[in-house]
């Protein structure tokens, strides 16, 4: 589920629609988690379906761990990717916003850590990094892992709207490792070797 304070809107010709903030949210919020109502796909499944919704899940899903298809029910499906993103995906099955987000201000993850099937070219956008390959999980988790470890302690000091999609076991777990108790699972964990 995306966070509510969001909506869809028409970001331009090139990009299409996108999600964007209503309000202002802070660093360590919980922009995205994984919910009841999104469905997964195994691969198999995917290939018995009619090409229609094959063209539709390839589009608007990312791939778990398990190299299973996820498609959000919402509209968390439309965050566009950014390769300097303002969310960043965790071990956990959530993500949080790694810097503030500005009402008005455009939501993004890097799809690098999507497990894309395919390489693709982003906007440019003045970083080195031009492409999006199926192993930049590989490459740049490390990275990715220091601006979540950066931004974990401040999960517990923002309103979190979606907490209550995470259970109490999970929340005791960003718990400890906020308060630098227990070591965070890397990214890596969402990696899929395809």
């Amino acid at each position: 589920m995306i966070h509510p304070k969001t909506e869809l809107k028409f970001i331009s010709d090139k990009i299409g629609y996108g999600v964007v903030a209503t309000e202002f949210i802070p660093a360590g919020t919980i922009t995205w988690a994984l919910d009841d109502l999104d469905r997964e796909f195994t691969p198999a499944k995917m290939k018995k379906m009619n090409s229609l919704y094959q063209n539709i899940l390839e589009t608007y899903c990312y791939r778990n761990n398990k190299g299973n298809f996820v498609l959000c029910w919402d509209y968390g499906r439309y965050v566009n990717h950014s390769f300097k993103s303002n969310c960043l995906s965790t071990a956990y099955d959530f993500e949080i916003a790694i810097r503030d987000i500005q009402a008005g201000e455009e939501l993004t993850d890097d799809y690098g850590y999507l497990n894309v099937s395919e390489p693709f070219n982003g906007i440019e956008e003045g970083t080195k990094r031009k492409t999006v390959y199926p192993d930049d999980l590989l490459n740049f988790h490390q990275v990715w892992d220091e601006q979540l470890i950066k931004n974990f302690p401040a999960i517990l000091n923002v309103e979190q709207p979606l907490k209550s999609l995470i259970t109490p076991k999970l929340w005791s777990t960003i718990t400890a490792i906020a308060e630098g108790k227990k070591e965070m699972d890397s990214i890596l964990k969402n990696h899929f070797p395809g």
